[in-house]
């Protein structure tokens, strides 16, 4: 850690692994409903686990990603943070936030709208709270010794992330222009500019893990984010099939949908490459591990398993169910989830001077949480092929198919065991690094090892 201001991002970070926790819990309750062991329904029903499930996910990485950006921006701009109180202002009204929409939704006091459901009044706060963050690391970038690309893109990410929250603020009767304007939120953060922040932070890691040049590395950082703004914008139309919106989007979404996969196609070579022929051998292994496993299962997630379903001939059968969850789960977690224990993993040695990457605790918690985020993508694979099947092609009634999946969901509850047993052993070693230390501050960067 080179800059004092820095272990700010401690707070982000302790406070996105306790969302992550939560949305775990409230995944089993969602799991075993599915299998009709539905116990808590009369004081969480279904929808409610739901929404907070999707929330939870969304805000856990945002509060990440606000991490990543309070320990990243001031070695970018070879500066302190701006204002660490209006930081930790900024984080107390967050978790704040957070806590009154989780609330909510189980008093019923939500907008019903998939991703966005947190009441109308918390989103004016959320706007406030963003500005404020977005405040905080412009003027740390502006005010810096230094621009760099990774610096740059980083905040761009940001910057237009917030942006974009504002087009899932309008709300309309008609549910076609209300859908239509609600994707442009998800689809363009979670396709394209939330594209922007993971190749930025991806490439910081990089720089710090491998020993390859900057230069080198952000220069495939242009072309990711060339990938990302030629796939990702017209690929939003693949969210407007089957909605009323006008038949030319059948042509755009498909096309530039099956683009798409180039961006992580191209971030999965990038991460491998870069780590194959760097010069040293980091001893933090394991941040290199999640760094690169960011790359390959994000490919998979959301380039190949999105190609596969999204083609307008395949998806006129798979919208709407369980193959959209197969695709979602390994998409977020690879793209970005993965990013952000990554970027936790570097992060806390630097701060606390612990080397607690060695050990069987870090690896297994790797191990584990990725075998069984797998196991659980093959269990909504065969689930939402299945539900295909009875629902789509032979006609079976929605609750009925709902029944003979059953079994289907067992297994996702046993694969979901094994990933939650991962994330928990993360979890553990996150707690034992304990609090930022300041001595830390102006220490050296821990030698690698050639």
């Amino acid at each position: 850690m080179k800059f004092k201001s820095q272990k700010v991002a401690y707070l982000f970070f302790a406070t996105s692994m306790a969302l992550l926790a939560l949305q775990l819990v409230y995944g089993f309750i969602m799991g075993f409903a599915h299998m009709g062991l539905d116990g808590l329904h009369a004081f969480i029903p279904f929808n409610t686990a739901r929404a907070v499930h999707t929330n939870l996910l969304v805000v856990w990485l945002l509060t990440g990603f606000m991490g990543a950006a309070y320990y990243i921006l001031p070695e970018e701009a070879e500066r302190e943070l701006w204002s660490v109180k209006l930081a930790i202002i900024q984080w107390a009204a967050l978790v704040l936030v957070g806590l009154v929409a989780i609330a909510g939704f189980h008093v019923g006091w939500w907008e019903g709208r998939k991703f966005l459901e947190i009441p109308r009044p918390l989103d004016y706060l959320v706007v406030v709270d963003v500005l404020l963050f977005l405040y905080i690391i412009g003027m740390t970038v502006w005010k810096g010794r230094r621009f760099t690309t990774t610096g740059l893109v980083l905040y761009g990410g940001l910057f237009s992330a917030a942006l974009l929250y504002l087009p899932g603020m309008w709300t309309f009767q008609n549910h076609v222009l209300d859908s239509y304007f609600r994707w442009w939120v998800v689809h363009l953060w979670v396709e394209g500019v939330w594209e922007l922040i993971m190749g930025s932070i991806l490439a910081f890691l990089l720089i710090k893990l491998t020993g390859v040049d900057r230069e080198v590395v952000e220069k495939w950082l242009y072309i990711i984010v060339g990938l990302t703004f030629l796939s990702g914008i017209l690929g939003t139309g693949h969210h407007y099939y089957w909605m009323g919106a006008p038949r030319y989007w059948l042509i755009v979404g498909g096309v530039f949908s099956a683009l798409e996969p180039l961006a992580f196609l191209g971030m999965a070579l990038w991460t491998v490459a870069l780590s194959r022929r760097g010069g040293r051998r980091h001893p933090n292994r394991v941040a290199l591990f999640w760094s690169v496993g960011t790359g390959i299962m994000s490919f998979v997630g959301a380039g190949f398993l999105g190609f596969a379903h999204t083609l307008p001939q395949v998806n006129q059968y798979t919208h709407g169910t369980l193959v959209v969850a197969m695709h979602g789960h390994l998409a977020f977690w690879g793209a970005y989830a993965m990013m952000v224990l990554a970027l936790i993993s570097y992060a806390m040695p630097q701060m606390t001077g612990r080397r607690l990457f060695d050990g069987w605790i870090p690896d297994w918690a790797f191990w584990t949480s990725n075998i069984g985020m797998i196991g659980m993508t093959g269990a909504f694979a065969v689930a939402g092929v299945a539900q295909v099947y009875l629902e789509r092609l032979v006609g079976m009634d929605f609750l009925e198919v709902q029944e003979a999946l059953h079994v289907h969901f067992l297994g996702l509850i046993l694969a979901a065991t094994l990933f939650s047993t991962g994330i928990g052993l993360f979890i553990w070693n996150f707690i034992r690094y304990g609090l930022p230390k300041d001595d830390q501050v102006g220490a050296p960067e821990m030698e690698s090892i050639s």
